[in-house]
């Protein structure tokens, strides 16, 4: 604790700090060496797992070299891209979800930093899989020119700076939203605290994101959230929409839409999902129309929000979810139905959407967040309801299901817009711009005279008054009994 700040980082020796600064970056025809961070990976359903997929082989594609750290579940990557397994101790996994691990579990510190921040009732996730990042590159600095955040925002990204590892952070979308909505669905005033507590590592990313050089966020309208919400200097933060590819998401010839079917996806039992007004909205269609059918892509919890309300409405008949398919399977089951559905409060940016309308599937969706920037116009590439309105969900729903016309213009419109606008290639080429903008950028250590200390640094636990990150963290481990 009472050690001198470290020495600082020679910038001219390029073996301990190569391309971090303008004069040693590599040439705009350079290729890249590239840490992706993602702090989980779903393979299908989750946004940071097809993220982290589909970004990955595009940036290898135009020669690259990317290697992905991820924790569990692991993302599913092309041959070409390394994957490192950061194991967490999978607190929140789908099968014993808040499963306390027993003590022959922690393997190591940050083990012991997991468990501990969610013995205070929060997320722990975000904090422990950054330590465990940085863990595994403050020995390859001389590996990667640049290292990609994905959405974790932990303490030891500022670490990793630290060490000589430029950061490019990425923000879908500010997770304070999701505080704010599921604090404004909590149904009892327990509820209410304990979502406060779950949602408290969302302070630490306000404060990494205000302390990060360079922050790529997916659409305008999350700009403006990450702005008002985590206070990110505005000049920080740059736009690069996320893509489809549309020779994977299709129509599938010879495949015929079910009389009814509805299709949404759900990878998580959330407020902001809006998937209660959905099954509100179903319900209404079926006691007019019973062949109004749902398929879920997703798994609900068990004796959450999703499983009351499929009992209290009686559709447990008329819901179907499906978990644990293939990319070429979902593309199936938007062929196999007439309509796609984005029941969302809000959304950062939507890949379903997206992946939707390249499969020429009609889309009907709310104007939560980015979605109308990125769906584009009511009546011609989807059709738009105001978010949380169930009434007016099943209204669109009944008259895109009456109308074959309908649905099929707005389904061909959608997939041309797809074709025009969003592509990961272009992802791809727009992210490379953002990573060589950021190499010509100081690092946090040329920012820092001597590596010293930052200005209002967060406490960390057990560490009361310690403001320097590489202290802080080093003090941390010393503490812990592993």
């Amino acid at each position: 604790m009472g050690r001198s700040p470290p020495p600082p980082v020679d910038l001219t020796d390029r073996s301990r700090n190569p391309g971090k600064v303008l004069s040693l970056a590599p040439s705009p025809h350079d290729p890249l060496r590239i840490a992706l961070l993602t702090y989980r990976g779903k393979k299908h359903c989750g946004g940071q797992g097809v993220y982290t997929r589909h970004l990955s082989k595009a940036l290898t594609k135009l020669g690259h070299h990317v290697e992905v750290f991820s924790g569990p579940p692991y993302p599913e990557l092309v041959d070409e891209v390394p994957l490192h397994e950061l194991p967490s101790l999978e607190i929140y996994n789908d099968h014993f979800p808040m499963r306390f691990p027993a003590i022959w579990e922690l393997r190591n510190w940050t083990d012991w930093v997991e468990v501990a921040s969610f013995s205070s009732g929060t997320f722990p996730e975000p904090l422990a899989f950054s330590l465990r990042a940085w863990d595994q590159l403050k020995s390859r600095v001389d590996d990667f020119d640049i290292v990609q955040d994905n959405q974790s925002l932990g303490y030891g990204l500022l670490a990793i700076e630290r060490s000589g590892l430029p950061v490019l952070g990425t923000i879908h979308h500010p997770i304070t939203v999701d505080r704010r909505l599921e604090m404004e669905h909590a149904e009892t005033p327990y509820q209410r605290f304990s979502k406060s507590r779950w949602y408290a590592f969302t302070t630490m990313q306000s404060r990494v994101a205000q302390r990060l050089t360079r922050i790529l966020t997916v659409s305008e309208s999350s700009r403006g959230d990450i702005i008002a919400d985590h206070g990110v200097d505005p000049d920080r933060l740059h736009v690069v929409p996320v893509g489809v590819d549309p020779e994977t998401f299709l129509p599938v010839e010879g495949v015929a839409p079910v009389k009814g079917r509805v299709i949404t996806t759900a990878s998580a039992d959330v407020a902001m999902k809006g998937l209660v007004y959905l099954l509100e909205a179903v319900a209404k269609l079926r006691t007019e129309d019973p062949d109004v059918h749902l398929v879920v892509i997703g798994k609900p919890k068990e004796e959450g929000r999703t499983a009351r309300t499929l009992a209290e409405l009686g559709l447990s008949d008329a819901v179907e979810f499906v978990s644990g398919v293939s990319e070429q399977r979902i593309v199936e089951l938007y062929s196999e139905s007439e309509l796609a559905v984005v029941p969302s409060l809000y959304e950062g940016f939507s890949l379903p959407a997206i992946e939707a309308m390249s499969c020429g599937v009609c889309l009907v969706a709310t104007t939560g967040g980015a979605i109308p920037e990125v769906v584009g116009a009511d009546g011609d590439t989807a059709l738009l309801v105001p978010p949380g309105d169930s009434e007016a969900l099943a209204v669109a729903l009944r008259r895109a299901l009456d109308d074959p016309e309908l649905r099929a213009r707005v389904g061909a419109n959608g997939r041309q817009r797809i074709i025009e606008r969003w592509s990961w290639a272009v992802t791809a080429e727009k992210t490379v711009d953002e990573y060589r903008a950021r190499l010509e950028m100081p690092t946090l250590s040329t920012q820092l005279p001597g590596l010293g200390r930052l200005p209002d640094l967060p406490d960390l636990p057990g560490l009361p008054g310690v403001a320097d990150v590489g202290a802080a963290l080093d003090g941390l481990r010393r503490r812990l009994p592993f």
